[in-house]
């Protein structure tokens, strides 16, 4: 399809499901320009209509809708202003979908230990077209209800970390990430059977400590030498709710306290944090952690409740969500993507029986 074709193809989609009070693009009230990142809805101002969020989402659904599987548009919590080259006051305004071509697929990994092995970068593949560069995360928050496929996306990040970083994984659940460190000979902090869960979580707060202390030393080296490269340390919590809920406040605020502090100073030290839940409300971990995570995940089923804690300005209709496991959204907030929230497809992969 070429440009021109594309061009007319939305905008006949726009004129048959778009309610402007009348006013079409045969009224001359709008157009549609196409460029590499996506198009631009040119309207004609004065206009018989109002050029607000409201519409903005409307042109989302009828194009978004429009465009699969060819593009997939990148959805926006407001309306996308550009300006535009040219001396008409009537057309120097635009509102701007961005896209990418294709849709989000799935990666497929027949055997994930030798995957694994044949990665000596600093690059996780998370979807056939979507790497992460491991020296711009700072922490990683994976969400989603109980079968939602949590579990089986952290052993493939955990079985992908475990030759470019050290690993401190904890486990409340004693489930697959303690048999996967136990396959790999990792130690992982557990809950013992004779020892209670504000005696546990101590634990937990006494390997965090050390973490900080990690972090301070390392920060102290770079006062001396700023590009000094050091081993990624990546400290994993699963199912944080586990950790957070029922045990003492003094030492709940300490677990508060000591993961607000790693996530804050642990970038620059290449310190990170991958933390696992079903939810992420200020019971399983403080805000500012939420708000330093720059990569952002919710599997499972969307909808405005399911994300309102991870993205609390998205409006999830409109975006187009294969069904099936390991399905849900992504953001990556560094400078090599976009901001904006992906339809997310988890790796299908293959590894020793008895893990998962």
């Amino acid at each position: 399809m070429s440009k021109l074709e594309l061009e007319k193809y939305i905008t006949q989609s726009l004129n048959m499901a778009l309610a402007m009070n009348g006013e079409t693009s045969y009224t001359n009230s709008f157009s549609i320009e196409i460029s590499e990142e996506g198009f631009s809805f040119i309207p004609r101002t004065p206009a018989g209509y109002v050029i607000s969020d409201e519409l903005y989402e409307k042109i989302f659904l009828i194009a978004n809708a429009s465009l699969y599987p060819r593009y997939t548009l990148l959805k926006q919590n407001s309306a996308y202003f550009i300006p535009r080259e040219t001396d008409d006051i009537h057309m120097q305004r635009a509102l701007f979908f961005p896209w990418f071509k294709g849709i989000s697929e799935r990666l497929v990994v027949e055997d994930l230990e030798k995957f694994s092995e044949g990665n000596q970068s600093q690059q996780i593949s998370i979807m056939q077209n979507l790497n992460l560069n491991y020296n711009k995360v700072n922490s990683i928050i994976i969400s989603g209800q109980s079968g939602s496929g949590k579990s089986y996306f952290t052993a493939y990040l955990l079985e992908t970390l475990y030759r470019i970083s050290r690993l401190i994984i904890i486990d409340p659940k004693r489930d697959s990430p303690s048999r996967w460190a136990r396959a790999h000979n990792i130690p992982v902090i557990y809950p013992q059977a004779n020892r209670s869960k504000s005696d546990f979580v101590s634990q937990v707060n006494e390997s965090l400590s050390d973490v900080l202390t990690l972090i301070y030393e390392r920060q102290g080296i770079l006062y001396e030498n700023p590009n000094h490269d050091f081993e990624h340390l990546t400290v994993v919590i699963d199912e944080c709710l586990a950790l957070s809920e029922g045990v003492n406040k003094q030492i709940k605020d300490s677990f508060m306290s000591l993961l607000s502090q790693i996530a804050l100073l642990g970038r620059a030290t290449k310190i990170h944090l991958i933390l696992v839940s079903q939810r992420f409300d200020y019971n399983a971990v403080p805000v500012s952690v939420r708000e330093q995570a720059n990569v952002l995940i919710q599997i499972g089923n969307i909808s405005s409740k399911t994300t309102q804690f991870l993205f609390p300005d998205l409006n999830p209709e409109g975006i187009v969500i294969p069904i099936g496991k390991g399905t849900g959204l992504i953001q990556v907030i560094d400078d090599e993507h976009p901001y904006q929230v992906l339809p997310l497809l988890t790796p299908t992969f293959y590894m020793e029986e008895g893990i998962l």
